[in-house]
């Protein structure tokens, strides 16, 4: 089994201690997010768990204690942009904290082990071809020796997230502007010594020299487990991933990094409500069981 944690929120960011908690105990909690009674109970023991993926934009408050993880295989998703406090406005700058940290955790467990993520790309006034060429080049030249594989994508607009991007005047991007960029961007990448992926793209970017990647990476967890996986594509994700099957342990609407692109938290009202549930010795992530809740174990084979 692989744990997915988290496509939901940042739980390296702002939940550590309750995931260090939960490994601890063993088990976890996670709500199925479209029938708000049903929960299932998780087993995370390390004879359970295959692997980790974490997802993150800063994993700095998880970092002291990642010698608790010693008895698991794990890699980071680390996303790191151009992007600054009108897009992302939880996160500390770039140049002169996000690009330390991400060096620093690469020291700590290897470089094979933090992939970069230069997702979601937008385009507007501000944020052109140019703009994210430059920031590339930029974030990349940082990088070089510090990971092995950067992937990209570009941003879907979905209704919810267009309300919370109206201010940014999004431009709907192009064939032509996504190969530019693609071709450019293979470019960078094979300069510093990295693989470049796509993330869930439906156009093909191979004549770019980009190939479709797959973020929660089947070969990449056998390669550090020594093991052989069981299982398939998941059947969860959209048609255009190619993510091994995994368990998600997220919980929407708690991610408190303020992304105005993101499609797993539309409301910052909902965020600060859902917050206030957070408790570091429960099994659920800011929830409350109730007396209606059905609690069932989930079953692996």
């Amino acid at each position: 089994m692989i744990l997915s944690v988290s496509r939901r929120t940042d739980i390296p960011n702002y939940y550590s201690e309750w995931f260090y908690n939960r490994i601890k105990e063993g088990f976890l909690y996670v709500r199925n997010p479209m029938n708000a009674h049903q929960i299932s109970k998780i087993d995370v023991s390390p004879e359970v768990v295959d692997g980790i993926v974490f997802w993150t934009k800063n994993p700095e408050n998880m970092m002291p204690r990642l010698e608790e993880l010693a008895g698991y295989q794990y890699y980071f998703q680390f996303t790191l942009t151009g992007y600054g406090k009108m897009v992302e406005p939880g996160l500390p700058d770039k140049r002169t904290h996000m690009i330390p940290v991400f060096q620093t955790l690469s020291k700590a467990i290897g470089r094979e082990r933090v992939i970069w993520r230069y997702d979601p790309i937008l385009l507007n006034h501000h944020y052109t071809i140019p703009y994210h060429l430059r920031a590339f080049k930029e974030i990349a030249g940082q990088l070089r020796g510090y990971t092995e594989k950067v992937i990209i994508s570009f941003v879907d607009l979905y209704a919810k997230t267009k309300r919370n991007t109206q201010m940014l005047n999004i431009k709907p991007l192009v064939k032509e502007e996504m190969l530019e960029l693609a071709l450019n961007m293979a470019e960078i990448a094979a300069m510093n010594q990295m693989v470049i992926e796509s993330c869930a793209e439906k156009l093909d970017l191979q004549s770019a020299g980009i190939a479709h990647g797959r973020c929660i990476d089947k070969d990449l967890i056998e390669k550090l487990t020594g093991n052989k996986l069981h299982g398939n594509k998941d059947k969860n994700q959209r048609e255009d991933c190619g993510c091994f099957t995994s368990v998600e342990v997220g919980t929407y609407h708690t991610c408190k990094n303020g992304c105005k692109y993101c499609y797993a938290n539309f409301s910052d009202e909902r965020v600060k409500g859902n917050v206030k549930l957070y408790d570091i010795n429960s099994p659920l992530l800011c929830g409350i069981v109730g007396k209606e809740d059905i609690i069932k174990e989930r079953r692996f084979l």
